[in-house]
């Protein structure tokens, strides 16, 4: 009788069905093909943003999600690969916290030491659609208004320096797996902006966060003086890989970053630039019909700002995303396709 490892393999090995042959965009060609498994089918658009700044007429990418039978998904399917992927097929994950607790648990030192695996280096995807110097664009894109009316840079580092020390807690809670202490859900209700005041470019909003995050900081150290110090500690000990106050937007949990901050700061300013574009037409020369199809027209031009944040792709002067993009050069450099 097989073993349960033995029967979990072979279920695995017929799963993935990496023999079947891939059904390639390509038609026909003499060029490598190497194919790309991501955790979800959100990620598949964003990796292949990325692959498609290194294919050639000799070397070109699949990107694409496992196939299994079972309910397994995301990133724990992909580090269940590494051991029997074939030596054309790359695995493309989220971070998470991998990268800065580099060498310090198991699964780190897994992401960070297996070849042909590439990691975002920031948490996750979600925190490159975010980046702020590209926030202006989206709302451009969503709006069709250019007016700058927020400076999301100057408030996102601004944001960052204030719920630093809460990430750190967060962030050293998870490494020593008492993530009790300070759970992903205590973290995300912490920081969430619960209003965004733009006047001002958020002053009022940035001041009441503070004291949100002062009490909860308060409370922690109160609960647990003897963690203070090794907590500070941790803060100098990350800062190895880039992570500062003004930048541990790159490094909090993506999803609370997209949905708990960026999305309500966008909306806001969004509806401030249409509201603004509304007004302009308004004030116009246009009466009567001529009016009302000027702003029916205009109405029909805007976008969802959720679906225009997800397919922004102004991330790639992020000084993390220069890691990937080297680690990707790398293999190809390794594959001397010339």
């Amino acid at each position: 009788m097989k073993s349960y490892k033995e029967k979990k393999s072979q279920q695995y090995n017929e799963d993935r069905n990496w023999d079947r042959p891939i059904a390639s965009r390509y038609a026909g060609g003499d060029y490598k093909l190497i194919k790309v498994f991501v955790e979800g089918y959100n990620d598949v658009a964003f990796w292949r943003g990325i692959f498609d700044d290194f294919e050639t007429d000799k070397l070109k990418f699949e990107i694409s999600v496992p196939l299994r039978e079972d309910l397994a998904k995301g990133k724990r399917v992909l580090l269940d690969m590494i051991d029997d992927r074939d030596e054309d097929v790359l695995l493309c994950m989220d971070s998470d916290f991998d990268y800065i607790f580099d060498g310090k648990t198991e699964q780190s030192r897994l992401v960070n030491n297996t070849p042909r695996l590439f990691h975002t280096y920031a948490y996750a995807t979600e925190n490159y659609l975010c980046y702020p110097p590209s926030l202006h664009n989206v709302c451009v894109k969503a709006t069709k208004n250019d007016t700058v009316i927020f400076d999301f840079e100057q408030f996102l580092e601004k944001y960052s320096r204030i719920i630093y020390p809460l990430f750190l807690w967060y962030a050293y809670s998870a490494r020593r797996k008492t993530e009790k202490i300070f759970t992903l859900s205590d973290f995300r209700s912490s920081v969430r902006l619960n209003f965004v005041d733009i006047n001002n470019n958020g002053e009022s909003t940035l001041e009441w966060l503070y004291r949100q995050v002062r009490k909860r900081i308060e409370i922690l150290e109160r609960q647990n003086p003897e963690w203070i110090s090794d907590v500070n500690h941790f803060g100098k000990e990350i800062s190895k890989y880039d992570v500062k106050a003004e930048n541990v937007y790159l490094f909090m949990q993506g999803h609370t970053l997209l949905d708990n901050v960026v999305l309500i700061l966008l909306h806001t300013v969004c509806e401030k630039l249409r509201d603004m574009s509304t007004q302009r037409i308004s004030e116009g020369k246009k009466f009567g019909v001529a009016l009302k199809n000027e702003v029916s027209n205009y109405n029909n031009s805007l976008r969802n700002v959720r679906e225009v944040l997800l397919n922004n792709e102004q991330y790639k002067e992020c000084f993390l995303y220069k890691n990937l993009q080297k680690d990707i050069e790398t293999y190809i450099e390794g594959l001397h396709l010339d």
